[in-house]
């Protein structure tokens, strides 16, 4: 969450270097009025040990000194930590040299006299782009810091913490496993990971999606097929159970398995042993079977549309992706992680997150979870994304009356996509009785599926 000018403040510590006691004293009355925190000097002398790369706050310091100079102290500062803030003070004969510093690294510079709220609102706008910097520096190192199954399954949150401890406690195990999570949440992820930090990690992972094959091949491409075993059967298959031998076997979307193969998976599972179609040669497969499902096949099976002993055998260990709206601390850090993968693929820098977008991100609903993350990541490193459009933008012109209409009706509609649609969870959020957020629905005009829900 973007946080308040307030906090910015408290948090922030400002560098005041003059040689005038009189303005030095005036600056760091007027900069503590406006709510900074101001270390004031005549000299700079300790400065560069009191600063580091973490350090949140800005320098201002006068250009010309008789014991210091500012373009020695930006100089100084810039091998430091080149994207520290510094704002210089100048008298009017050395604009050139301020304008010198300006294209060496400065941040700004006043010519004196100046307001001090002039100051003041330069001071504003540097803490803000510094505390741009130290977010993305700290969401580099997070990554970088991480193990190498956390560089993989990114994320802070109880859940994704469980599932890499999950992974961990049975790298050593052939156990077969159920991956739980709804479209786009990363099963596939999940089941690589589980393959690449298990002791079948040199041999085959064979991903098999159940849904996409036709229904009159899925049995052949499964379990292979010898040379005239059907019509078009012209020379013998391997299958890919077959030829995961050794590794691992994903198999995705497994709801959507004809019932009748279900048996015959169910017997190659217990087995561990398939004949191919047009065979009576037994195959031995030594594979762990991992299978993925959006689906809550305990209900399918209750209603004769999963095989219930498919689905308990399946379910040894059970590996539960939560959503992204469930887990909204990872989706900072995992946007970054994508980026990343972005600025590999298409070779561009990965601008720098503004917490304006972080926290549209954080707020998003995210329905297509990881993947429609990552399609928002690759827009924003290719320069095609900078944040959500309102539904409804607030008007910029107008009387009053008009421009309350449209902020109020932005301001719930936006609230609406947040909590999924749920009329309950939006007038519980905006602090609205039932009948008051009813009431403005009707009046602002705004569209829902169901006003009654």
């Amino acid at each position: 969450m973007t946080l308040s000018l307030e906090q910015l403040q408290q948090d922030a510590t400002l560098w005041l270097i003059d040689d005038d006691p009189d303005l030095l004293h005036a600056l760091q009355q007027g900069l503590e009025l406006s709510g900074f925190h101001v270390q004031a000097s005549t000299e700079p002398g300790d400065l560069l040990n009191r600063v580091s790369t973490d350090t949140y706050g800005v320098i201002i310091s006068d250009i010309q000194m008789p014991n210091a100079n500012g373009m020695e102290l930006l100089s100084a500062i810039a091998e430091l930590d080149a994207a520290l803030p510094t704002i210089l003070m100048t008298g009017h004969g050395d604009v050139p040299l301020a304008v010198e510093a300006i294209q060496k690294g400065a941040y700004d510079f006043l010519e004196k006299p100046f307001p001090v709220q002039r100051l003041v609102d330069v001071v504003k706008r540097a803490l803000e782009k510094r505390r741009l910097v130290l977010e993305n520096r700290s969401l580099r190192q997070s990554l970088d810091d991480h193990d190498p199954l956390s560089q993989r399954l990114v994320g802070r949150s109880e859940g994704i913490v469980y599932l890499r401890e999950q992974i961990e406690a049975l790298s050593d195990t052939n156990v077969d496993g159920l991956i739980i999570g709804e479209t786009g949440s990363g099963k596939e992820v999940v089941a690589r990971a589980i393959h690449d930090f298990s002791a079948r990690k040199k041999a085959p992972f064979v991903a098999i999606n159940c849904a996409a094959i036709p229904a009159d091949m899925i049995e052949s491409e499964l379990f292979g097929h010898e040379s005239g075993a059907f019509t078009g059967a012209s020379k013998k298959r391997i299958g890919k159970l077959e030829h995961a031998q050794g590794g691992t076997v994903f198999l995705d979307e497994i709801e959507s398995m004809p019932l009748e193969l279900q048996a015959k998976i169910l017997r190659a599972i217990e087995q561990r042993s398939i004949e191919p179609l047009g065979s009576n040669k037994t195959v031995h497969l030594d594979v762990t079977f991992l299978a993925a499902t959006k689906e809550d096949l305990d209900i399918l099976a209750s209603e004769q549309k999963f095989r219930a002993d498919l689905y308990y055998r399946l379910n040894v260990v059970t590996f539960t992706i939560p959503p992204l709206r469930d887990r909204r601390e990872d989706i900072p850090l995992l946007f970054f992680h994508l980026a990343r993968i972005a600025r590999s693929k298409y070779r561009r820098d990965i601008p720098n997150l503004s917490p304006e977008l972080v926290e549209q991100l954080t707020q998003y609903h995210w329905p297509g979870n990881v993947r429609e993350l990552r399609n928002y990541a690759d827009r924003f490193v290719l320069g095609m994304w900078n944040g959500f459009v309102q539904s409804t933008p607030t008007s910029a012109s107008g009387d009053l009356a008009t421009r309350l209409h449209n902020f109020e009706r932005s301001v719930i509609e936006q609230e609406l996509v947040r909590q999924g649609g749920s009329l309950k969870a939006t007038y519980t959020a905006l602090g609205l009785s039932r009948k008051g957020l009813y009431d403005k629905i009707k009046r602002l005009n705004i569209e829902v599926d169901n006003l009654d829900g």
